[in-house]
């Protein structure tokens, strides 16, 4: 994989285009990581359809090198300043990938499809679009505008936030070297093909338990996994448990691929629980819910399980061919447990698009 930098020879003095990324849910989780933005186990994650970050990027020639980052950040069309420093960190890092960063200033437009209060973290899906935008304006600025570099979109987005990427391409992603998955890397994420029909159009309805911020940041959740007593269990049973995932995404065995997948969202919340200092991002509603599918999937046997990111909101999953039921079931027993009744209906979806 080819990430230097290419060499920029356009006159080009302005030029602007744009990409929608999606956010992803991790089956097997990666929770800890080593320097720059590499994940301390490999994970895999179905990619989603309709919570997705939409960004435009405009360049304009400076005349002189800038000797700082030229950025302005707009979100839903008002100027924001609350961005910019995590742009500025993410220019510092990918400056090495990139010959033109001091050579223009730039304009960020960027809006989400899913509420901004949501609950959703859209860091992953931002970074995602974000670096799709670089990538596409680098092949521009070089001559080369119907090329694309989609394994350097994922590396210069794991350099913003590890997960971003994932978020390049789907249904399911690989992030993490995996002695099973040919082509497995921990500096990009690459596409997972082999995997039963029954999952290539599942559901993940999103129950928004608590949309306020979360009280610790995953990149410090993630930081506190270098001096944790199970880390080193905890990395082991990841690979344990994504060789397992692999054969039941193969057979499409929906018993194992549930057994497997709640274990890995109650490991990433033990392991939060068990750091030092320790910390609780599930609420009592999270709870609730987890125990009212766990009912529900025995009465009924409806193959329909949960996941957890690092915070309090719960994925539903199930096969679309459940998803009459599974909504009743949602209407008149979950939503109660949702922040104002709200959750969003998602499916499995393909990764970054341009955007006209």
């Amino acid at each position: 994989m080819e990430t230097k930098p290419l060499q920029v020879n356009s006159e080009i003095t302005s030029y602007k285009c744009g990409f929608s990324a999606p956010s992803n849910i991790a089956l097997v989780k990666y929770w800890g990581k080593y320097p720059v933005q590499l994940p301390a186990n490999p994970s895999i994650s179905f990619t989603l359809n309709y919570c997705k970050t939409e960004t435009y990027l405009s360049i304009d020639k400076s005349y002189e090198k800038l000797e700082n980052f030229s950025v302005d950040v707009f979100v839903d069309g008002e100027p924001n300043e609350d961005f910019k420093p995590k742009i500025f960190s993410f220019f510092n890092r990918i400056e090495p990938y990139f010959n033109f960063l001091n050579d223009f200033s730039f304009k960020i437009e960027t809006s989400n499809t899913f509420p901004h209060s949501s609950g959703i973290a859209s860091s992953a899906s931002g970074f995602s679009a974000l670096a799709a935008c670089l990538v596409k304006i680098e092949h521009v600025l070089s001559g080369k505008p119907e090329s694309f570099n989609l394994d350097k979109a994922s590396y210069v987005a794991r350099l913003g936030s590890g997960s971003a990427a994932r978020s390049t391409q789907g249904p399911m992603m690989v992030w993490g070297k995996h002695a099973e998955i040919e082509g497995s890397r921990d500096d990009i994420a690459i596409k997972f093909h082999d995997i039963h029909h029954i999952f290539q159009d599942y559901q993940d309805v999103i129950l928004l338990v608590d949309k306020g911020q979360k009280k610790v940041s995953s990149s410090v959740g993630h930081g506190l996994m270098n001096n944790h007593p199970y880390a080193k269990s905890r990395f082991e049973q990841a690979h344990h448990n994504l060789s397992k995932l692999l054969v039941a995404l193969k057979e499409g065995n929906l018993e194992e691929f549930i057994k497997i997948t709640e274990n890995e969202a109650l490991s990433l919340h033990a392991m939060m629980m068990s750091s030092n200092p320790y910390f609780i991002l599930m609420k009592p509603n999270t709870l609730k819910i987890i125990e009212h599918i766990w009912d529900f999937r025995e009465q009924t046997g409806i193959p329909v399980s949960f996941t957890l990111d690092a915070g309090a909101n719960v994925h539903l999953l199930f096969p679309k061919l459940h998803v009459t039921k599974v909504l009743g079931f949602i209407n008149t027993t979950l939503v109660e447990f949702c922040e104002n009744e709200h959750y969003i209906c998602d499916a499995i979806g393909e990764g970054l698009a341009p955007l006209s």
